[in-house]
């Protein structure tokens, strides 16, 4: 059962939701932290949860997905978190264009590509 928490707080979003142990299937977004950076630009703090068992599968990026399904930004993810679960890595500078009031945040992994839990979160402007 996923639970999700919603905080609003001086333009700061935050989605958490409650976390499974992670085997090495599916790569899964568990929280979401978007604040305006300046200009219709965006920072994202975004938690993964994914069973890395190190080079062969492990999670490789997470995207910023638009509502018409355009990647807006895209966060390399350079090696293997064994050791660090659920982990969370930001991007910053990500243009929304002034029209979009939500994006999904969705990652991927070596395996199985997409599939894992997915995250909608709402843009306060």
């Amino acid at each position: 059962m996923i639970q999700l928490r919603v905080m609003m707080a001086a333009s700061i979003f935050l989605v958490t939701g409650s976390v499974a142990p992670a085997y090495a299937g599916e790569a899964d977004v568990v929280g979401v932290k978007a604040r305006p950076d300046s200009n219709d630009t965006w920072r994202f703090d975004v938690s993964v949860a994914h069973g890395d068992t190190g080079w062969d599968h492990y999670a490789n990026k997470w995207d910023v997905v638009g509502p018409d399904g355009k990647v807006l930004g895209t966060r390399e993810l350079a090696h293997p978190h064994e050791a660090e679960q659920p982990f969370t890595r930001s991007i910053g500078g990500v243009f929304i264009p002034p029209d979009v009031t939500e994006v999904t945040l969705r990652a991927h992994d070596s395996v199985h590509e997409y599939g894992g839990r997915e995250m909608t979160v709402p843009l306060p402007r």
